[in-house]
């Protein structure tokens, strides 16, 4: 269930986090690089997770500022998701595991801060400007921090199973 307001969300994002930092805390650098067989290893998603948080900030501020809002990325659709992975995987691919984790923690606390400095009100009130939906602030920020550390441990716990 969707969180409703500031508490909710912030509680949400603090819990998912700690649970994904649990499963991080198990991954050694070689076993967090070696590739699935959708050639994704447990560092590509650790580091999409964090660039997704990016990714939402950028939409808010374009839309607040009353720019055209470019889903998800400028020159992609939603239905290109697939390939803006793969493009964002070999973007990424010079980051270490050490290198991932630093930068998932630091999209973390950015997400924290920008749920703290907004009210209730900016966060739930009415839909994200320039979402072109329904969705208020706060649930793209679910989406795109607690929602994404769930999935990113659901997929690390069965790739840790898998490998062992």
């Amino acid at each position: 269930m969707a969180a409703t307001n500031k508490t909710e969300l912030l509680d949400i994002t603090q819990k998912e986090f700690r649970k994904l930092g649990k499963v991080i805390g198990g991954v050694d650098p070689a076993t967090a690089t070696q590739k699935d067989e959708d050639d994704t290893s447990i560092k590509d998603v650790i580091a999409h997770r964090a660039h997704w948080i990016d990714l939402f900030i950028g939409w808010h501020a374009d839309g607040q500022a009353g720019k055209k809002v470019h889903f998800p990325a400028k020159g992609y659709k939603w239905n290109d998701l697939k390939r803006y992975n793969a493009d964002l995987r070999a973007t990424q691919a010079d980051l270490d595991w050490d290198d991932a984790v630093m930068f998932l923690q630091a999209r973390y606390e950015k997400l924290i801060d920008f749920i703290e400095t907004h009210s209730d009100e900016q966060l739930y009130a009415e839909p994200m400007k320039g979402a072109n939906n329904a969705w208020p602030t706060g649930r793209w920020a679910e989406a795109a921090g607690p929602s994404h550390f769930r999935s990113a441990a659901k997929y690390l716990r069965a790739r840790l199973k898998a490998l062992a």
